[in-house]
């Protein structure tokens, strides 16, 4: 075990050595599992994420700056991973989600089966997938992890790195945002 202070492990990673920088994921490597499964939601995915925040941050050491810590910078890494993964898994789910609900409805035979009514349904879709996209990307990501991921308030702040009324707020406002963007398609709307 290196006992050495971690700015100076991070000095020699970033002139190349792969003990230093294993030394750092040594140190680390707990902390970032944690909050890469509390994001993912299971152990597999968790595994993967891990893995690819240390790649990543191995290929950037050389641009960490002093400004943060070493770990304040690889739980950004961490999170921009995270929630690139979330958006990526979330339009996956949401895409076959879609096409069971067209199934059930093409099997049920009801009025969705007819050209117009998937053609409708194919708008809607594309329509909500859109007004998502179109959040700020801080909405956004309060939004993926609160609504896909299913984690509190306060959970889904500790992940971004704000405050847990920040996240309240931003979910009110991307509820707002929503109702506005989708008003055409869905009808009268109450907030």
């Amino acid at each position: 075990m290196d006992e050495r202070p971690e700015d100076d492990l991070v000095e020699d990673a970033r002139r190349g050595s792969r003990e230093a920088f294993a030394e750092l994921v040594r140190r680390h490597e707990r902390r970032v599992y944690g909050l890469v499964f509390r994001m993912a939601g299971n152990h597999s995915d968790a595994d993967d994420l891990a893995q690819e925040v240390f790649l990543t941050a191995w290929r950037s050491i050389a641009s960490f700056r002093r400004g943060s810590s070493f770990y304040t910078w690889l739980y950004r890494i961490a999170v921009n991973t995270s929630l690139t993964f979330l958006r990526k898994r979330s339009r996956e789910k949401d895409r076959a989600e879609f096409d069971e609900n067209l199934a059930g409805a093409d099997a049920a035979g009801g009025a969705s089966t007819s050209p117009e009514g998937i053609s409708a349904l194919n708008e809607l879709k594309g329509r909500v997938d859109e007004a998502i996209e179109s959040l700020p990307e801080h909405f956004r990501a309060s939004f993926h992890l609160v609504v896909s991921q299913g984690l509190s308030h306060a959970e889904a702040a500790r992940a971004i790195g704000c405050s847990k009324n920040t996240v309240s707020w931003r979910m009110h406002k991307t509820r707002k945002l929503l109702q506005a963007r989708l008003k055409p398609y869905l009808g009268e709307v109450r907030s």
